[in-house]
């Protein structure tokens, strides 16, 4: 069994990784945040404007996770997450004019409009889910990996889950069924720090990934601002699950730059701390900073902001103006008649 370990940016290996890496594919996953940060940025946008109703929890600052880990996932691989969903649907494939769509509540979003930030879904591209209730996503994620490992199908479930719900009891209860079963699950704390207000800190004993260590499950604590220790530490996971091996968990230490969600001031930390987490560890600068120093020209770095920017601009645009659902539909997909 794997060891339950820590590990940061500045291991011995650090160095090395970054040699390795084709400079192709170190651009694919610096578009691939920039996707994510600036979809992100259009979305705050729109809600300000009043075109985004409900509740909206922004991904900003967080992008290397999902980056990282779906860098190195199998496409029989599935996903399951919370509320700060957006970026989890944009890093497996899922359609930006779609996603905007639906956010805005219409007909041509990924649930028809009535979905809303938090409940979108796509069959095909194998993601089950946002989820509004706190650590909802945990047992459907153990639930799907029951499928793999019933279908034999080499799949592992990637569920995603907050530092706040790290604490509900059902995730307990999904550690001790994924290890009793030996379920091919990976479970993904991204421990941003805040749980809505209150510092994990204040809410939490102990260290989060370590909390499967009375089921037997091996865990690691992850510099979340890197993205290629990530990649590295989410590789190292998913190899060991599909070993037949049972669960893991990896949990990021990330850092979110807005509120909890848009209603959210953000009151109970200081400027100077979001202002220094910006400046000193922002995941796409630092990635920004690693091609150039590959000999990246800079202005085909801002050609890439300038298309990412364009997909956004085109996105919203195509969600202003996709129609509303008709008063009708709200009496649809509510009931199943089974024969």
């Amino acid at each position: 069994m794997a060891s339950t370990k820590e590990s940061n940016a500045a291991d011995d290996n650090s160095n090395e990784s970054i040699a390795n890496l084709p400079v192709d594919k170190l651009k694919k996953f610096y578009r691939d945040m920039l996707l994510i940060r600036r979809f992100e940025e259009k979305a705050a946008q729109l809600y300000g404007m009043g075109l985004i109703g409900g509740f909206c929890h922004l991904y900003i600052g967080q992008e290397a996770v999902v980056t990282g880990v779906t860098a190195v996932q199998q496409p029989q691989d599935t996903v399951v997450t919370s509320y700060r969903d957006h970026a989890h649907m944009l890093a497996c494939g899922m359609e930006p004019s779609g996603i905007m769509a639906e956010l805005t509540g219409r007909v041509d979003g990924y649930s028809r409009g009535k979905g809303g930030s938090m409940h979108m879904f796509s069959i095909e591209k194998n993601f089950f889910g946002g989820h509004g209730i706190v650590g909802a996503g945990t047992s459907i994620g153990t639930g799907l990996g029951f499928a793999h490992k019933y279908n034999n199908d080499d799949g592992v479930a990637i569920a995603y889950m907050g530092d706040g719900a790290s604490n509900q009891g059902q995730v307990a209860e999904c550690y001790n069924m994924a290890a009793l079963w030996e379920l091919p699950v990976l479970f993904v704390i991204e421990n941003n720090k805040y749980g809505m207000g209150t510092d994990v800190s204040r809410s939490s004993a102990g260290q989060l990934y370590r909390r499967g260590e009375g089921y037997g499950i091996p865990g690691e604590q992850v510099d979340g601002m890197d993205l290629l220790a990530i990649r590295d530490s989410a590789d190292q996971a998913l190899n060991y699950i599909r070993s037949g091996n049972g669960p893991y968990i990896l949990e990021m230490m990330t850092y979110r730059y807005r509120g909890h969600s848009m209603s959210d001031p953000a009151k109970y930390r200081t400027k100077e701390e979001v202002s220094c987490m910006k400046e000193k560890r922002d995941p796409i600068t630092n990635v920004k900073a690693i091609l150039m120093e590959m000999n990246v020209d800079e202005t085909e770095l801002k050609e890439i902001d300038k298309d990412i920017k364009s997909i956004v601009k085109d996105a919203a645009t195509f969600a202003q103006e996709s129609p509303e659902p008709p008063a009708e539909d709200l009496w649809t997909d509510v009931l199943v008649e089974s024969v």
